[in-house]
């Protein structure tokens, strides 16, 4: 499996049910659209019948958010026969997950459960990786959570961690700069340091959010606007890593179509005259 970083994109959304109508009544100018798997591995109905019209117009690629890639349990064969069949109806250009653990004994505790940053962890993750990505038969990236609690048996940095699975893997990255900032305020450390840390080949992505302050701590929701500091380590992110396709999630308060659309003209707003200027 290549891992070669694909071709920039451009800006994109992530695909919410309630833009459907939006989208398709006024075809917008988006570059491309990020699909939740997990909501269209069904075998008809409307989330379907909407994402065959937008897909002939627009690029996808699928994001899901079960495939436990770091539990002890063995991968779920049933789950990835129905991702695979969603990746051959939709062709997107890539799929991810997460790099975490999602339950235990068959339970799915809908959280994206952080891992322990150990030796034993990395080879543990990165042959599920392989084995993911010779069965999908397409590129997979990985993408770092939000956490709230750190392991005592961890014995690297967070970023060290995710930068020893893709290269071992031969996988790429899809980072997501909202988590970064969310998990370098909970645990005390410089988010710089992490985008510093991070392979420039192996990043393929950028997912920017927003997210709940809580005072002392920070929750990944995805119902608020990307606020500054996130902007300005986006900022730092592209003068890093160079033209990575971007996009923007909101997965609740979710507004109407042209206010995400106003935000995304933030995000190119910011990224064109630093993509300009890597060019000259």
């Amino acid at each position: 499996m290549s891992s070669d970083r694909p071709g920039f994109l451009g800006f994109g959304l992530g695909l919410r049910i309630p833009h459907y109508q939006s989208i398709i009544e006024d075809w917008p100018e988006i570059d491309w659209f990020e699909i939740v798997s997990e909501n269209y591995m069904v075998e008809g109905g409307k989330p379907l019948y909407y994402l065959d019209l937008i897909r002939e117009r627009y690029p996808l690629v699928m994001h899901g958010v079960s495939l436990s890639i770091g539990a002890t349990e063995p991968l779920n064969r049933q789950y990835l026969r129905e991702l695979k069949a969603l990746a051959d109806r939709v062709n997107p250009r890539w799929f991810s997950d997460h790099l975490c653990w999602t339950g235990h004994a068959g339970t799915n505790m809908h959280d994206l459960l952080p891992l322990p940053y150990t030796d034993e962890a990395v080879r543990h993750v990165v042959a599920r990786v392989r084995e993911v990505q010779d069965f999908m038969e397409r590129p997979m990236l990985i993408e770092n959570v939000s956490s709230y609690l750190t392991y005592r048996q961890s014995a690297m940095t967070e970023w060290e961690f995710l930068s020893h699975i893709a290269e071992q893997a031969e996988c790429l990255i899809l980072l997501d700069i909202n988590n970064i900032y969310v998990s370098a305020v909970n645990h005390d450390f410089d988010p710089y340091d992490y985008l510093n840390a991070v392979p420039v080949d192996r990043v393929a992505q950028f997912h920017l959010a927003g997210h709940t302050n809580h005072g002392d701590y920070l929750i990944d929701t995805h119902d608020h606007a990307v606020i500054d500091p996130v902007w300005d380590l986006y900022a730092a992110a592209l003068r890093r890593f160079g033209a990575v396709s971007t996009m923007i999630e909101r997965d609740d308060h979710i507004p109407p179509l042209p206010e995400l659309l106003q935000e995304l003209e933030q995000a190119r707003a910011i990224a064109l005259p630093i993509l300009e200027e890597q060019a000259a």
